[in-house]
């Protein structure tokens, strides 16, 4: 059966006292409602709609970059989560398949958790977890998995507040069903709004099944405050860095490696400590990334070692067997096969050829203030140490630069080219000018102590 995705990303989050919308607020490198996309998408769904409200803009943006075939409708009052649901019921037109609704603040639900849900034969079935400390979450009245319906915590009885089985509000019902039962939600209960949970009660008395679809509790953790903020961080790096080793992903000291939501390690791939993965990062298998690296936006070929302390930023693509070292930042460069960049380099928006070798304190000198500019570096260069390379600039295949040179015009293949000033050395003048300097130093020295006395 087809899928759709609703979710629910108009809140504000006042809890968390910021400006930015709640679901902005970010885990892994990415926004709380990019995880609930990405556990979403991995049920292939037919239709994405996105309800959004306080800094929809924003929002609607965030949600572009992560599902770019995501449509929107906007939620101008927070009238509950039922309300929300049926703001988006017109883009559900024409749909006859499964629609699960998701919430955008709740970032650890797992594929095959929703593929769980997706795949109940009830009429409506709801994602349930058996809680520690039940707290404020609505309450499931179940009977074995049948559902017979959900109280909020705020209608709820003293001995319904003693269940712990509760509500995590993830919801999955047939689309045509789901646009009835919404369409009849009423708001008679003591906040006044419109609960999508009410659809549980609305099927059971029209005869039709609910199921409860059980999963862990810390899937369904929703995020409130920057103090659950900071423990969600806690929770997703613990997970990612578990499934990196049993992956077969080696980590020294996995506590001290951050991974971003989209972190891609292949099979033997070695990571050092205190490397940080932003987004956007692929390692393939057999890589070594060393101590106090940080990666963004790049892609790591076979057999290639990094580090320690470099910085590969958007647009690095390194292919096997290139070697980036210490101190070196590359960003939207291409290193061909074998390219060595020893420490203490910057290449960025360029071109390097394969086996060529980056001498130490290079750097490509690709901004002129208003534009950027592209260095091409052919294969099997030698570019000697501190050169600078004024781009645009092309640097032939099998050619040389001398240590020290800056290199303003394009050097043909199999050329040697220095670009320096000429030496001057002048006799004794070194002993003269530091006499003359530390005979100032002491006459200021002694001028302070006069002025002191």
């Amino acid at each position: 059966m087809a899928n759709a995705l609703i979710i629910l990303a108009a809140g504000q989050g006042t809890r968390m006292n910021s400006d930015l919308p709640k679901v902005l607020h970010q885990v892994g490198r990415a926004p709380l409602v990019a995880h609930a996309l990405a556990a979403g998408r991995a049920l292939e769904p037919e239709r994405i709609i996105a309800v959004t409200g306080h800094g929809a803009d924003l929002v609607e943006k965030a949600v572009a970059q992560w599902a770019p075939d995501a449509q929107y409708v906007r939620q101008a009052e927070q009238l509950g989560t039922g309300h929300a649901v049926a703001q988006a019921l017109p883009l559900l037109e024409g749909f006859d398949g499964r629609v699960i609704v998701l919430y955008g603040d709740t970032p650890f639900i797992r594929p095959e958790t929703l593929d769980a849900l997706a795949a109940s034969d009830a009429a409506v079935a709801v994602l349930g977890f058996v809680a520690a400390d039940p707290g404020r979450y609505g309450r499931l009245i179940a009977q074995g998995p049948a559902l017979e319906r959900i109280v909020e915590y705020k209608d709820a009885s003293e001995s319904e507040r003693a269940i712990r089985l509760c509500n995590s509000g993830v919801i999955a019902c047939d689309a045509v069903l789901l646009t009835e039962l919404v369409q009849g939600l009423g708001n008679d209960n003591a906040a006044g709004e419109y609960y999508l949970t009410d659809i549980v009660g609305a099927a059971r008395a029209r005869g039709l099944s609910a199921e409860v679809v059980t999963c862990d509790e810390a899937e369904t953790l929703g995020i409130n405050t920057r103090a659950e903020l900071a423990r969600a961080e806690a929770l997703f790096q613990t997970r990612q860095r578990n499934d990196a080793l049993e992956n077969g992903v080696s980590m020294a000291d996995p506590d001290s490696v951050y991974f971003a939501l989209d972190t891609y390690l292949g099979r033997d791939v070695t990571v050092g400590p205190n490397v940080v993965f932003g987004t956007g990062v692929t390692v393939e298998s057999g890589a070594s990334i060393e101590a106090f690296c940080h990666l963004e936006g790049c892609h790591i070929s076979r057999g290639a070692t990094i580090g320690p302390f470099a910085r590969l930023r958007p647009g690095a693509e390194l292919a096997e067997d290139v070697h980036v070292g210490n101190f070196v930042e590359v960003k939207n460069a291409t290193l061909a096969e074998g390219v060595k960049v020893g420490h203490l380099t910057y290449l960025g928006d360029a071109e390097i050829g394969a086996r060529t070798n980056i001498g130490a304190g290079t750097i490509t000198c690709n901004y002129d203030g208003v534009f950027k500019h592209r260095t091409v570096i052919g294969e099997d260069a030698f570019i000697g140490s501190s050169t600078m390379l004024v781009a645009p600039v092309t640097i032939g295949a099998r050619a040389l630069t001398g240590s020290g040179s800056v290199i303003t015009k394009n050097v043909p293949d199999d050329a040697l080219s220095v670009a320096r000033g000429q030496q001057v050395n002048k006799p004794g003048l070194a002993r003269k000018l530091m006499t003359m300097l530390r005979e100032e130093k002491a006459r200021r020295a002694a001028v302070k102590s006069e002025k002191k006395g």
